[in-house]
């Protein structure tokens, strides 16, 4: 018998542990997964990368789609764990005066899953899988650009169906020398229109405002950045309990804690125009996934990034577990270049 409680499984990507972290409290929570290897290198997000040759960062912010990534193409794919498999495809045309568009699809696919009644008869598999179609606009305005997505949005859990729409909206300023960036995104305005069985209440959707800067060294071939995310909830975690010998006590994050749980740190080191190598850290990551205190590289991620001729390639790894890491492929087309 299929239970709502066995539906929630699919969203349970790793052991965490569960008095320690915010979460199950939205749907359509793959809105958030990060798609690009670039940005599962930097962290999972980065909303103020200044880089019109990347298409991929207008996935996180709408407002950085450049009229430099007219007629590019790109394709991302991420193996996941235990057979979830998730990726995201976009393509961008320039329409003058109207503004930049680009055209995208996100899905994830949670594998195959076994039917089975409460005294544990089986009766066959079935399938589980959600989409969201993204369709961005980017205009800039004096040294600032605003940009939104609009996103459609299926979710299919065996005979559990549900439908939403969602918004992205924001605004990014560059510095005239073009190193300095600033960005606020406005994410995930929006609500479920159909519900998985009828009567059902609707659920929230992964609501989230952004804030990034990122900063290119004028001398140096490094580019910082930082984002933070969920700032319209402060408190990210729930009071733990805490053993000392006989004693147990109720422990609450400090100022310093609940403000890094916020915050995603990345870097890129620029050897040349056709190389990368990146790092990142989010804390909130780490700490959520974290196994009795054993925290080895969780949270930590790396990649690097090297274009070929009209091909850039990405790769990005993200570590969510002791037992494993994530990685990240994309591939990016400049249509606009000859083959030769």
């Amino acid at each position: 018998m299929i239970t709502k409680q066995l539906l929630l499984i699919a969203f349970l990507f790793a052991t965490v542990r569960l008095s320690a972290q915010i979460g199950g409290e939205s749907t359509y929570e793959f809105l958030n997964l990060p798609n690009s290897a670039r940005m599962a290198a930097l962290g999972g997000n980065q909303v103020a990368i200044n880089d019109s040759a990347d298409l991929n960062v207008a996935y996180n912010n709408p407002a950085l789609l450049h009229a430099s990534m007219d007629n590019k193409l790109l394709v991302n794919y991420v193996n996941y764990f235990d057979d979830i498999q998730f990726g995201y495809a976009s393509y961008a045309q320039d329409y003058g005066d109207l503004g930049v568009f680009a055209l995208g699809m996100h899905y994830i696919n949670y594998g195959k899953f076994i039917y089975a009644d409460e005294f544990g008869e089986r009766g066959g598999t079935f399938k589980a899988a959600e989409y969201a179609l993204n369709i961005l606009w980017s205009k800039k305005v004096n040294r600032f650009r605003v940009g939104a997505t609009l996103k459609p949005i299926l979710s299919s859990f065996e005979a559990y169906q549900s439908l939403g729409i969602a918004l992205d909206a924001g605004v990014s300023y560059a510095s005239l020398d073009q190193l300095t960036n600033l960005a606020l995104v406005f994410k995930n305005m929006g609500t479920q229109i159909t519900t998985y069985y009828d009567g059902a209440e609707r659920e929230s959707i992964p609501f989230d405002i952004q804030l990034g800067f990122s900063k290119r060294l004028e001398h140096a071939p490094l580019r910082l950045s930082a984002t933070l995310q969920h700032l319209q909830k402060w408190k990210l975690s729930q009071p733990e309990e805490v053993s000392s010998g006989f004693e147990t006590r109720i422990e609450e994050d400090g100022f310093g804690k609940m403000f890094m749980r916020h915050l995603l740190l990345g870097v890129e080191l620029l050897p040349s125009e056709n190389l990368s190598i990146r790092a990142g850290y989010n804390y909130q990551r780490r700490q959520e996934l974290l196994f009795d205190d054993k925290a080895s590289t969780v949270g930590f991620s790396w990649g690097f990034g090297f274009k070929v001729n009209r091909f850039h390639f990405n790769y990005g790894s993200a570590r969510y577990h002791l037992a494993a890491s994530s990685n990240h492929i994309s591939v990016a087309i400049n249509l606009n270049e000859s083959f030769h």
